[in-house]
């Protein structure tokens, strides 16, 4: 989601692949019981089936809660904190699905090499078929015919999610394209009509792109067309608050990296502030950038991923979207919660209090790629250069390998 990244649905740097092809009963079980949920990669909680096949915005998991803390006599970990917040594991292999059913799906490079690694999956055939492609294979451009290649696996890889989730599919946009605007636009609109040659409705696609500003203003021109977006590499508040006014669908912070990045570097001011007032940089944004949200009427959705404890994931209870990882999971299914625990699961993250919320007047600023350049500290333009780098040599990667192995067996 990195939310997340699957043999698998979902693929996510954070996290391992396992795509060996499950035992057909236990798959077909999984997907029964996914079609009573809905969005991102992994539902721990029902929706009604009449929900599944509505449009974006009425699809999307709604906050339960309506008082401030728990007051069942005895309920799990588990139960409690979906009552607040959408819980979305890290990571998802086959041998999961009883445990955590897959609602949605990422298509990523990452999972494309992962699926080209094991021949067995369920996916291979759908790459197999996208370098047999007619249409690629008569290209004369060898560039061109590769281009041609990537997208069409990628998208039949895509449209198989599609079948076996009733949620959305976010399909990676190349990180390459990061810093152009209308390169991104053409990706996504060359990847759209794929997906509607596949016959599956723009309703079900999302497409991730990197929170550089070309990438966000490239969000903004697609969301007026309809094309549902979700904004990753978010790593200050320039970028989340940007990524709102822009219209993102989804907006996608990382917790445990910038955690990461404050303790072993110093001289952001926006980091350090936080630290001033005793408080954790990832959490801190996280809650910033939900309550701009909420306060001045944007309908971004935002995401929390690199969650690492079950800490992290209490101090962010009412965020849309929580993408936690397997163990810690595992640990709140087996936890009972009950009224008189030291823990109440207070939805720490509400409307009500964002209405609350004071920000500096340079903070609302109608961001422009000026301010928005000058607003990124070391931390964001550091790791959003290390996650660009990593899903570049990635998608790289994944051009290598299928030049490899073109034309297949069967062509």
């Amino acid at each position: 989601m990195s939310v997340t990244e699957f043999g698998v649905l979902i693929s996510n740097p954070e996290m391992s692949l396992t795509l060996q092809t499950p035992p057909s009963a236990a798959l077909s079980a999984a997907i029964h019981r996914t079609r009573r949920s809905t969005f991102f990669p992994l539902s721990l909680r029902s929706t009604p089936p009449s929900t599944l096949h509505s449009n974006f915005h009425s699809s999307l998991p709604q906050i339960r809660a309506s008082s401030s803390s728990i007051d069942t006599v005895s309920t799990t970990e588990l139960d409690a904190v979906s009552a607040f917040s959408e819980i979305v594991p890290d990571t998802v292999i086959f041998d999961d699905f009883e445990k955590f059913p897959p609602t949605a799906a990422t298509v990523s490079s990452s999972l494309l090499l992962g699926i080209c690694g094991l021949p067995d999956t369920i996916f291979r055939n759908a790459v197999d078929m996208a370098l047999a492609d007619s249409e690629c294979y008569g290209l004369e451009n060898p560039n061109a015919r590769l281009s041609c290649f990537v997208n069409k696996a990628f998208v039949n890889v895509g449209s198989d999610m599609a079948k076996l989730v009733p949620g959305r599919v976010s399909t990676e946009v190349d990180a390459r394209l990061a810093y152009d605007t209308h390169a991104i636009i053409r990706k996504v609109h060359d990847l759209l009509k794929l997906y509607n040659d596949n016959n599956v409705p723009p309703q079900r696609l999302l497409f991730k792109i990197p929170s550089t500003w070309q990438g966000i203003e490239a969000a903004r021109l697609l969301e007026s067309e309809g094309i549902q977006t979700h904004l990753t590499f978010v790593y200050s508040f320039a970028q989340a608050a940007a990524a709102a006014q822009a219209g993102a669908s989804v907006i996608q912070i990382f917790v445990g990296r910038l955690r990461d990045w404050a303790r072993n570097h110093s001289d952001d001011p926006e980091i350090e502030s936080v630290q001033l007032r005793g408080e954790d940089p990832g959490l801190a944004l996280v809650t910033k950038a939900y309550n701009y949200i909420h306060k001045y009427g944007h309908k971004s959705k935002l995401m929390a991923a690199a969650v690492r404890n079950k800490q992290d994931l209490f101090s962010l209870l009412g965020v849309d979207y929580i993408i936690a990882p397997l163990k810690v999971l595992q640990s709140l299914k087996e936890s009972v919660a009950s009224p008189d625990e030291k823990y109440s699961f207070v939805r720490r993250l509400s409307p009500q209090s964002a209405a609350k919320y004071m920000f500096r007047d340079e903070e609302l600023t109608k961001w422009d790629e000026d301010s928005f350049a000058k607003a990124m500290g070391p931390a964001a333009v550091q790791l959003l250069t290390a996650g660009l780098d990593g899903h570049a040599d990635q998608a790289k990667r994944v051009e290598n390998l299928l030049g490899k192995i073109w034309p297949p067996p069967n062509v």
